[in-house]
């Protein structure tokens, strides 16, 4: 790729706080987008400096993560430069055609500031097979292929992503691992599946990135028959709307932005982690020495001042300093609520980062 340099900062430098203010205060109609596409790149570091010129050119926001094994990208970019976006991504060789996946449910809010980062793999899987090749991928399908897979006795559905997505959001009839990582759930699928390696292995995931993977390994390791829906479950949404195809996903889609979530279908299948009424909405805990991510009630989120907890909610009623010497040297990484783990109680670990 051939792109203009110059002295330009290839990092942000404003805090966080400055620039989601800057945003939602801004008027200009945004569109949130991912893609991905597993590629060698031979150069991972100067692949990344020269897409963050481009992006920033473009005023596009968002995350991306750039690896020896291709590029995986979450972002969202002012409307009217979308065109330009597209045609600028696209000449890019071995991203010409890609697909690019819109948001189903999207306010143009979804991220505030632009980052790239060199990662060793673009996700995160723990294996370490030299002969295991990730572009050997299973036969993608699209929405209507997906339905009609579904409905066969022979086929099984599993869902790639980790219990905190399925918990508000999958397909009818899916085996959804109780799983916290990417990592984890390739060893759980396959001990699940060792004695239905000949039957139809149907997966799917956010947009597909996971499952590409996913497809290969398990291809890798035997199984025969392997699927992952063309996509993931964005493109699935938009397909069975245009095309007026049976909605076979129900509640939301959980993603990996200021979002966290957009609504699929009108059912809510999960519950307020604190009151356990009915509720899908996922929020971050208040106090910046938890960030819990967790499902709230607009009720409790009131009761408990966005917080996870009365623990948290007295933190945050201190003065900055106070709250930032209780914090100091602590980086608890991602907090997940364990649902139903150990009854009513919120367990705290730290994450491998995913993207979906």
């Amino acid at each position: 790729m051939q792109l203009w340099l110059s002295k330009m900062s290839l990092y942000n430098r404003v805090s966080g706080k400055e620039l989601k203010a800057k945003l939602n205060a801004a008027i200009v109609d945004r569109t949130t987008v991912s893609f991905y596409k597993y590629y060698h790149i031979s150069d991972p570091k100067n692949f990344r400096d020269e897409l963050y010129k481009l992006f920033d050119s473009l005023q596009i926001l968002g995350r991306i993560y750039v690896a020896a094994e291709g590029i995986n990208a979450q972002i969202s970019l002012p409307t009217n430069n979308f065109e330009l976006f597209r045609s600028q991504l696209f000449s890019i060789p071995f991203l010409n055609g890609i697909r690019l996946n819109t948001a189903v449910d999207d306010n143009g809010k979804s991220f505030f500031k632009l980052k790239i980062l060199v990662r060793t793999k673009i996700v995160a899987d723990g294996l370490n097979d030299e002969t295991f090749d990730v572009t050997n991928r299973g036969q993608h399908v699209n929405a209507k292929e997906f339905n009609q897979l579904a409905e066969n006795p022979d086929t099984i559905i599993v869902d790639m992503r980790n219990h905190y997505e399925s918990e508000v959001g999958h397909f009818t009839n899916a085996i959804c691992p109780d799983v916290d990582t990417f990592r984890e759930e390739l060893k759980v699928v396959e001990d699940i599946l060792q004695s239905e390696k000949d039957k139809n292995l149907l997966m799917y995931c956010t947009g597909g990135i996971r499952c590409e993977k996913a497809s290969a390994w398990f291809k890798h390791r035997g199984f025969k028959n392997v699927f992952q829906l063309d996509g993931g479950i964005i493109e699935y949404a938009k397909e069975v709307k245009e095309q007026g195809l049976q909605n076979k996903f129900i509640g939301k889609n959980f993603v990996f932005d200021e979002r966290l979530g957009e609504r699929i279908s009108e059912d809510i299948i999960s519950k307020c982690h604190q009151c356990g009424k009915p509720c899908d909405d996922h929020t971050n805990c208040k106090n910046d020495g938890c960030h819990l991510l967790f499902i709230q009630c607009k009720e409790c989120a009131e009761k408990y001042n966005d917080c996870c907890s009365n623990e948290c909610k007295e933190i945050i009623a201190l003065p900055a300093e106070v709250q930032k010497e209780i914090r100091k040297g602590i980086n608890n990484g991602r907090q997940v609520f364990k649902k139903g783990r150990v009854s009513s109680k919120v367990i705290m670990q730290s994450l491998d980062s995913d993207l979906g």
